[in-house]
């Protein structure tokens, strides 16, 4: 007779967890890309408004450090050393340009170059010359002021992914979106390119030099940028990226809508820069909804859909009033120090920076303690 063994099972022992990975191990998530662009526009805006460069200085010293502490690794944000080596380009290009055929020629005299006689036809351009104090200033002020510009907009290429820009595009202006996120990301993904076929050449051992080593950089460089340019059409394509609803189509009344807010719009901008009066603001505001409305009317017609949409919450909002808080203290300082905010080059008068005009300096910085800082390897 065959006695039934009864086999005592061991208990399951579980296994230790894995280590958590890098993605896990997240400081913070990544901010709205509209977020950083609403920004960085409005710092470009009150740089613009601003006159003395001590203060231009100090609005773009806060920006940029806004993104080295809030940048990822991702290629867009490498490309943010390009824009710097652009604006020291465009300094050293204004002021030659102003040493050797700078129309104003008034003030102190640093020095006189050998001037070169043109034809009657070219009368008003003067080759060498006297070089002034006053004009190089003038240069000097004016070229800070555009780099701080250039600057603020490549910070928002260096914060901003402009893959999840896209997806936050409302539906009526895809075509728009698709040529403008290219035309931005066009930069960073030459730049990535080039750093990755330079990287490959070091590898294999390449030590070319001169107008050789810049032919065997453009090539691969180029043959790169058009596979990229087909695998993203591929795969817009295979995704039904701008896929049209044909049954919605845009008809005459949201036409004309649109049409009536961009009228609206730039006679409200006109006449509010021309008169000063507030009464334009209504056409204004008036503008803003019916392009609101058109917008909204003519999305129907694309049938969009967004998988993980991004979340809007309180690191945005602390990121755009920074924004705007900055502009509107350029804006009343303009008012309330225009001597300060508008320095004197002739004759030449070293800029006066005033305890508040550290306003808007804090105001664009303070986006490093109202969000979380991102991965590292965030992509």
């Amino acid at each position: 007779m065959a006695r039934s063994v009864r086999v005592a099972q061991a208990p399951l022992v579980q296994a230790p967890a894995a280590p958590p990975t890098s993605s896990a191990r997240r400081v913070g998530r990544v901010v709205h890309p509209m977020a950083w662009w609403a920004w960085a526009l409005s710092a470009a805006i009150a740089v613009s408004l601003v006159h003395n460069p001590l203060l231009v200085v100090l609005m773009t010293v806060a920006v940029w450090l806004v993104v080295g502490g809030r940048r990822t690794r991702a290629p867009w944000a490498r490309a943010a050393g390009a824009y710097l080596v652009v604006a020291l380009v465009i300094v050293a290009i204004r002021m030659t340009s102003q040493v050797l055929i700078g129309l104003n020629r008034s003030g102190t005299v640093l020095f006189t170059l050998p001037q070169l006689q043109l034809p009657a036809w070219m009368a008003g351009i003067r080759l060498g010359g006297p070089v002034t104090l006053d004009a190089l200033l003038y240069t000097l002020y004016d070229s800070l002021q555009l780099v701080g510009m250039l600057l603020c907009v490549g910070a928002a290429n260096a914060l901003a992914n402009p893959k999840r820009a896209l997806r936050a595009v409302p539906p009526a202006l895809y075509q728009f979106s698709v040529a403008l996120v290219i035309a931005l990301s066009v930069a960073p993904q030459l730049i990535e390119s080039v750093q990755r076929v330079r990287r490959a050449r070091r590898l294999r051992g390449g030590a070319s030099t001169g107008w050789r080593a810049v032919r065997a950089v453009v090539v691969p460089v180029l043959e790169d940028s058009i596979e990229r340019s087909l695998q993203l059409a591929a795969g817009m394509e295979s995704r039904g990226y701008g896929r049209t609803n044909q049954q919605a189509r845009v008809g005459w009344g949201t036409t004309s809508l649109l049409v009536g807010a961009m009228l609206l719009l730039v006679n409200g901008l006109f006449l509010t820069l021309a008169t000063l009066h507030r009464w334009p603001w209504l056409m204004v505001l008036a503008g803003v909804g019916c392009a609101w409305l058109g917008l909204r009317t003519s999305g129907r017609r694309l049938q969009v859909t967004r998988y993980r949409p991004d979340v809007w919450e309180r690191p945005e909002w602390s990121v755009v009033a920074a924004g705007l808080s900055a502009l509107a203290c350029v804006v009343w300082l303009g008012s309330a120090l225009p001597v300060e905010m508008t320095p004197v080059t002739s004759p030449p008068e070293w800029p006066q920076l005033h305890p508040l005009m550290l306003l808007p300096v804090i105001a664009l910085a303070s986006p490093l303690l109202t969000t979380p800082a991102p991965a590292r390897d965030d992509l």
